[in-house]
């Protein structure tokens, strides 16, 4: 997949919690891409039902380490701190990568060295129904469309802990004040699969999370000019 060289270690991590229903639709996604060498490091946060079950069972190669529930940003973290990969991927347990994802994004890192991430497009389904377009497709800065570099990650640093809906939101803003130079493919790279026990959906009157984050970069930015 790589136009020169040896391909890059991918290390993809994923975050669940009770997920059993759709991890191992998400896990398939991520082995359908035949991207080598890869690795798959699968953090269980606090799960009451099978999805570490669920995880060894479809991934038998993947690290599957488990956690009290401490929230999605501290179980993503937990996952990178395993990981040994140059590049970096994600996706929530209950989403599914578009087959050919890495494909299209890991040669363009390749062949671009002064970029540090490549994203692309979003396109919501309904339930498991996959050909029921909830969504159609669109510019998609999110944790499941991304590949980055370890380095620019690590420039960066982990994701807020503070956050239960927009620790994504808060980490990109760090990155777009830090300069990390990003791309945004036209194709669809994720598959974001609606249902009723999505976070976003049952949190959906709870979105005290995204104004702390603007106040977070406000404050940040103020701090950064001085003022």
């Amino acid at each position: 997949m790589r136009t020169t060289g040896s391909p890059e270690l991918l290390s993809v991590v994923i975050a669940v919690r009770d997920g059993e229903r759709f991890l191992g639709e998400a896990i398939e996604s991520i082995l359908a891409q035949g991207y080598e060498p890869l690795e798959l490091v699968v953090v269980d946060d606090g799960s009451k039902d099978r999805s570490a079950e669920v995880a060894r069972s479809c991934a038998p190669d993947a690290r599957v380490v488990s956690q009290p529930p401490l929230g999605i940003g501290a179980a993503v973290n937990h996952g990178v701190e395993l990981t040994r990969g140059a590049l970096l991927a994600f996706v929530d347990a209950d989403d599914l990568w578009a087959l050919d994802k890495l494909a299209l994004q890991t040669p363009v890192l390749a062949e671009r060295r002064e970029l540090d991430a490549v994203f692309g497009h979003v396109e919501h389904f309904a339930g498991d129904d996959r050909k029921t377009v909830t969504v159609a497709s669109q510019p998609g800065y999110a944790r499941g469309t991304m590949v980055i570099r370890r380095a620019a990650y690590d420039r960066v640093g982990p994701f807020s802990t503070e956050f239960r809906l927009a620790e994504f939101i808060d980490w990109w803003g760090r990155a777009v004040d830090l300069g990390l130079a990003s791309l945004m493919l036209p194709d669809v790279c994720l598959l974001r699969r609606v249902h009723d026990t999505n976070l976003g959906v049952r949190m959906r009157n709870d979105r005290g999370d995204y104004v702390r984050v603007l106040k977070s970069a406000l404050d940040r930015r103020r701090a950064a000019s001085g003022e």
